[in-house]
């Protein structure tokens, strides 16, 4: 349990610790169905090719309800899904749109390194304890 975290977890909020537990569940459901799509893809029998696509398709609800909880519980997961999700088109020029930024104009931004935004690399806001529309540090203090 302690490999899922990167920071003592005796000194998270339970509140980020369920995060945790969510985002390592979306994980491993998103693993799964790679594992399922690779099985089917190999599988002979047409009964077992059945079976794996009926389990794999569980686990897209699990993910989706993984990503609902997400989307309800931590910030800016619903912003990014209105943003991209049931939307046609290409992702990077809908990005473009969205953001106001061409892919060249976010790597040029001060205190990023261009290389690591156009290759996809950016993992977003970091700041401790963002929570719920919350920002608040260890001692609860914003």
């Amino acid at each position: 349990m302690a490999g899922q975290y990167h920071e003592p977890p005796e000194e998270l909020p339970s509140g980020l610790r369920d995060l945790t537990r969510i985002l390592v569940s979306l994980k491993e459901e998103i693993e799964a169905i790679d594992w399922y799509n690779q099985r089917i893809y190999l599988a002979e029998d047409d009964q077992v090719r059945s079976i794996l696509r009926h389990n794999q398709k569980e686990e897209m609800e699990h993910a989706a309800m993984a990503l609902e909880y997400l989307r309800r519980n931590m910030d800016g997961w619903d912003e990014a899904l209105r943003a991209y999700l049931f939307t046609e088109g290409d992702l990077v020029a809908h990005e473009e749109h969205v953001t106001g930024a061409s892919e060249e104009t976010v790597a040029e931004r001060p205190g990023r390194r261009g290389e690591e935004r156009a290759a996809g690399l950016g993992i977003g806001s970091l700041h401790a304890g963002t929570l719920n529309g919350s920002t608040q540090n260890k001692e609860g203090q914003g």
